[in-house]
């Protein structure tokens, strides 16, 4: 028998739905993404943590769970929503159910409520807050929700120990800073030849320094990125080796703020896979993978930085290039699986700094 569930927002707002997955009440910070395909890149996406994701496509777990397609050894989201779930997927390469793979991760999801009518809140309303709870929530228990703040992000998902990944042939090595790190950065870099050392994202700027890297890389993550005061520093000393650095979403933002640039919360953020980035120099756009709730304020640039990218549809800051040092970051993911793949020539140009370094030295 389906156990009714409620989601209460910020706002005063309560959804009726069904409840699957894990059976526990969850406070978290409600976003919404609009991809349509890619739900396990969703469900393992470090940068999901402390969130309450809702799914703007209406049916999803048709093709089950697929370990080989995981972001991560585990999610870090705090719970699912969805329109409509599929309890029988089909796929050759299906190993699981969604409600059995949310259970053994301890996630407790929600189905059955109008999504369509929850985005339209969240997007005039702004992210809010929210509760998933079993018992028919009072409006006024909305007040408890508004102190709820995602904290401790970066600590919460980061390794504990350093790993590395060796390339068949490897012509480079490569340190990668793990804020939230998504596997297929990883394995971008890995099959363009580089042996990646993957760092907890608090290694200091020394101990980086001393494995004498070709080039550093700078992960996706959650949280507030002004959070990371004792990263931002440990970028801000990084910068000074002039080592040829790539950042991605998270990565991205701490650079910036290692410049002394500044960054600010989002409305409601950009999650999704069809999101426009263009290019400033050519005016081309490109179609982006994003997930985050905050940006890089272009204005704020120091004189040593330009914006390379903004988004196309409201001109928030997408992409940085920096003109004192070998360096440069986006706000989307070229990485991105399942998808689209328009911007990973930006992995090509990263190896590009790298050869044009050692040809330097």
């Amino acid at each position: 028998m389906e156990k009714k569930a409620y989601l209460l927002l910020e706002n005063g707002d309560i959804y009726e739905g069904c409840a699957f997955g894990a059976e526990k009440e969850i406070v978290g910070e409600l976003v919404f993404t609009t991809a349509m395909t890619g739900y396990l890149e969703t469900l393992t996406d470090p940068s999901y943590y402390g969130q309450i994701v809702c799914q703007t496509f209406p049916l999803i777990g048709n093709y089950g769970v697929i370990p080989s397609d995981f972001e991560s050894r585990k999610p870090a989201l705090s719970a699912y929503i969805v329109r409509e779930y599929c309890k029988e997927p089909s796929n050759f390469r299906c190993e699981g159910v969604l409600d059995e793979f949310l259970k053994k991760n301890d996630i407790p999801g929600l189905y059955g409520i109008d999504t369509r009518c929850l985005t339209k809140t969240v997007r005039e309303y702004g992210v809010m807050n929210a509760r998933i709870t079993y018992i028919k929530p009072e409006k006024n228990a909305a007040k408890e929700l508004r102190d709820y703040r995602v904290k401790g992000a970066v600590s919460s998902v980061t390794l504990s120990a350093p790993e590395t990944f060796n390339a068949e042939n490897e012509k480079y090595k490569v340190v990668l800073m793990d804020f939230g790190a998504k596997n297929n950065i990883r394995n971008e870099l890995v099959k363009r030849g580089c042996t990646v050392t993957v760092v907890p994202g608090f290694t200091s700027a020394e101990e980086i320094k001393n494995m004498h890297p070709d080039g550093i890389m700078l992960s996706n993550g959650p949280g507030d990125p002004q959070e990371n005061t004792e990263i931002i520093e440990q970028l801000r000393l990084l910068c000074q080796e002039k080592i040829p650095t790539f950042g991605i979403c998270l990565g991205h933002q701490l650079l910036a703020l290692s410049q002394g640039a500044k960054t600010e919360k989002l409305k409601y953020g950009h999650r999704g896979a069809n999101q426009p980035a263009t290019d400033t120099k050519t005016g081309r756009v490109y179609i982006t993978s994003q997930n985050h709730g905050y940006a890089v304020v272009g204005e704020s640039l120091p004189d040593n930085a330009y914006e390379s990218f903004v988004n196309a549809n409201d001109g928030t800051c997408e992409g940085v290039t920096y003109t004192d040092m070998p360096a440069f970051t986006v706000q989307f993911h070229p990485e991105a699986c399942g998808g689209p793949l328009d911007t990973s020539f930006l992995f090509d140009k990263f190896i590009g700094l790298i050869e044009e370094d050692k040809k330097n030295a």
